[in-house]
């Protein structure tokens, strides 16, 4: 990517910076120019966003208006926030994100909050529940699970090398690295069951539209993690024929694209003999749209 002339941002006061910054970002494209830049300015203070706004008059010292202002040339060029800071925010905890790992966004809580749901109706929250994690990235799918299902163990998997070494630092830092383990694999390819809980978010994206996604989309993801094929439907088709056998008493549940679920649905349906969509689910995100597909043998 062609990279703009460094902006530079010289200020004395969080107010001034902030006045600075927000323009300078509007003009780069950049949707929520003033959360953004509060966030980087934050960063840049070591302070938390109430803190910032508490004292708009605060003095910035040379090192701290240094760092912002390297912190706004990278955002102009839509790096985004999270990749700036190194983090992302995902279900109540934060996970460090690495040039190998997707960034995570918000829809992919609902696949949490999906299968969450499934785990207290069938009163199996305390279980020794075994999870399968496929394209585990930063590990934010079932780091989650086991924080938030405390006697389960888990299996994260990715072709990535680099990726699996962020996802165990993750679920180290944040105490459930004793429960977890990783391993290269594509697919479910090498992986045997059963397991009781199987999630994925694999790439979906159609080839020939990632070259139209946002900046901060397709110049900062690693294109593995969102190349999903012709017509974006690669990892279901290649995983769907062993859903059944991997699960085979219990929940697999799949991120989908904005207008996929229809199509993913069908293939698992067709691979596990389960023409008349009994144990398939789909699920919409908080705007509203149909972001996961579910299959499951419990209740």
């Amino acid at each position: 990517m062609q990279r703009p002339d460094a902006v530079s941002v010289i200020s004395r006061t969080v107010h001034s910076a902030l006045a600075d910054a927000v323009p300078t970002l509007k003009r780069a494209g950049v949707a929520d120019a003033g959360n953004d830049a509060r966030r980087l300015l934050a960063a840049a203070l070591g302070v938390s966003a109430a803190q910032l706004l508490a004292f708009p008059e605060r003095q910035l010292g040379p090192d701290q208006a240094d760092a912002f202002a390297r912190y706004i040339d990278r955002r102009v060029c839509r790096e985004p926030v999270s990749r700036i800071l190194g983090e992302r925010e995902f279900y109540g905890r934060i996970f460090k994100l690495s040039p190998a790992t997707l960034d995570p966004r918000p829809d992919s809580e609902t696949l949490i909050e999906v299968m969450l749901g499934f785990v207290d109706r069938a009163g199996v929250r305390h279980a020794p529940l075994r999870i399968l994690d496929v394209g585990t990235g930063c590990g934010c799918l079932l780091t989650t699970l086991l924080c938030e299902l405390p006697n389960a163990t888990g299996v994260g998997t990715d072709i990535s090398h680099a990726a699996l070494r962020t996802a165990f630092d993750n679920a180290q830092r944040l105490g459930a690295a004793a429960r977890a383990a990783w391993k290269i694999a594509d697919a479910l390819e090498n992986i045997e069951g059963p397991f009781d809980i199987l999630v994925c978010n694999p790439p979906y994206i159609r080839s020939a539209e990632i070259a139209e996604l946002e900046p901060e989309v397709r110049d900062f993801d690693p294109r593995a993690a969102l190349d999903g094929g012709s017509d974006g439907l690669a990892v279901y088709r290649r995983m769907a024929p062993r859903v059944a056998s991997i699960v085979a008493n219990g929940w697999a549940i799949f991120e989908v694209g904005y207008d996929q679920a229809e199509a993913v649905a069908d293939l698992l349906a067709s691979a596990t003999g389960n023409r008349n969509y009994q144990r398939l689910s789909l699920h919409t995100d908080v705007a509203g749209k149909r972001r996961c597909v579910a299959w499951g043998t419990r209740a």
